[in-house]
């Protein structure tokens, strides 16, 4: 156990490091390719419940999809977290208006407020068809390297357990965070896809 957690601690650091070396540019770039390649998976096409997340500076930027998933009428969740534990809901984003509204964290994200209770949790009502996952680092078989607080790994749990079903996970990444293989532990759960620019 111990082993994993310096190797995943090693390779944050170096990730971190390959990321940060890329212009805003490249990362708007890298995003927009993400974003149509998205835009024509059948498994985006299909659904209905989305969850995306907010993106930070680090992440492929998420803007263009959640324009597109209303866009397309589809039901859009976004996560709160709760700092003090790994707890995470999925809540109901109602416009692209409703999002900037919503109060910053700490960490720069917006999200809704712990007392907003207007809103749908999606495990509390339909569940979700898919959920696009961020992260610091993937590899080609679905494992993923998170920030170490284990958000979604819990909450991909608590789907597992819902009459739906586990949703389909996708994550969005840069060419920068792919790895060749991610040290994982038991309670790592792998994704199902990792969309990033290929190569021609």
């Amino acid at each position: 156990m111990a082993a994993v957690r310096a190797a995943k601690q090693a390779l944050r650091k170096e990730i971190k490091r390959r990321v940060a070396a890329l212009s805003d540019e490249e990362k708007r770039r890298q995003s927009l390719v993400l974003s149509r390649q998205l835009f024509r998976h059948p498994k985006y096409v299909s659904c209905e419940r989305i969850a995306v997340f907010l993106s930070m500076g680090d992440e492929v930027r998420t803007e263009e999809i959640i324009k597109d998933v209303f866009k397309c009428g589809k039901s859009c969740f976004i996560p709160r977290y709760e700092s003090s534990s790994n707890h995470m809901d999925m809540l109901k984003l109602n416009s692209l208006q409703d999002m900037e509204t919503l109060p910053l964290t700490s960490w720069n994200i917006r999200q809704p407020a712990e007392d907003d209770h207007s809103r749908e949790e999606a495990l509390s009502a339909g569940g979700l068809d898919l959920i696009l996952m961020p992260g610091l680092g993937f590899d080609e078989s679905g494992k993923r390297l998170g920030r170490g607080k284990g958000f979604y790994d819990t909450y991909l749990e608590r789907c597992i357990r819902h009459p739906k079903g586990k949703p389909y996970t996708m994550a969005l990444a840069f060419k920068e965070q792919l790895c060749q293989e991610i040290p994982v532990d038991d309670n790592d759960v792998l994704i199902d896809e990792v969309l990033y620019e290929k190569e021609e």
